[in-house]
C-alpha cells in the first residue's frame, strides 16, 4: 500500500537530495516511492534532515530533506510504502 507523504520541492543533484515539505509522519528505514512523469523508483530511506541537522523521524507540515539513489523532479508526488494497513492507518 502506498499514500502521498509530499511532492519533491526541489532536487539537488550534485548531493542527490529531495527536499518537501510531509503530509504525514517519516521515518529513517521507510520505504518511500518517488514517481512522476519520466521518474519511478523505490527506496528506503537512509537519512531525513531538517534545517541541515539530522533527525531520526519527521512529522506532517517539515520541511525535509532525503538523500535519494535516482534523479527526481519538481513536483514529483513522494508516497510512504507499507504492507501492513495498521501502518497506513497511522500515516
Amino acid at each position: 500500500m502506498e499514500k502521498e507523504i509530499g511532492k519533491v520541492d526541489d532536487y539537488y543533484s550534485k548531493i542527490g537530495v529531495i527536499t518537501l515539505e510531509l503530509k504525514g509522519v517519516l521515518s529513517v528505514g521507510d520505504k518511500i516511492r518517488v514517481k512522476g512523469h519520466s521518474t519511478d523508483f523505490i527506496q528506503v530511506v537512509d537519512s531525513i534532515q531538517i534545517e541541515h541537522k539530522p533527525v531520526s523521524s519527521a512529522k506532517a507540515g517539515d520541511m525535509i530533506g532525503i538523500k535519494v539513489n535516482e534523479r527526481a523532479k519538481k513536483g514529483d508526488m513522494v508516497l510512504k510504502v507499507t504492507d501492513d494497513e495498521k501502518e497506513m492507518s497511522k500515516m
